[in-house]
C-alpha cells in the first residue's frame, strides 16, 4: 500500500525539476543535411568540437546560447533543434 503524503511528495518534486533538453539527433540531422562535419560545425559556431560531440551524442545538455549559436550557422531558427 502507497503511503499519500510519499506519492504527494514524489509528484510534487517530478513537477519541480528542470526539463532536459536532448537536441542531439536534431542537430545531426540538420548538420548532416547541411554536409557540416563537427569540427566545422564548431568553428563556424565558436564552440569546441567536444561540445558539438558532447550535444550529439546527448551527454551534454547545451545552453540556450549554445543552441543560438549552433542553429545561426546551420541557418534554422533555434525551435527547430529543441522540437521532435
Amino acid at each position: 500500500m502507497y503511503d499519500k503524503s510519499e506519492i504527494k511528495q514524489q509528484l510534487k518534486e517530478a513537477t519541480t525539476m528542470p526539463a532536459v533538453v536532448y537536441v542531439g539527433e536534431k542537430l545531426k540531422e540538420v548538420r548532416t543535411r547541411r554536409l557540416l562535419t563537427q569540427e566545422e560545425l564548431a568553428e563556424k559556431a565558436g564552440v569546441s568540437a567536444a561540445t558539438v560531440v558532447n550535444i550529439e551524442r546527448n551527454n551534454q545538455e547545451p545552453h540556450f546560447r549554445t543552441i543560438r549559436k549552433l542553429a545561426k550557422v546551420l541557418d534554422v531558427n533555434p525551435t527547430e533543434l529543441l522540437g521532435e
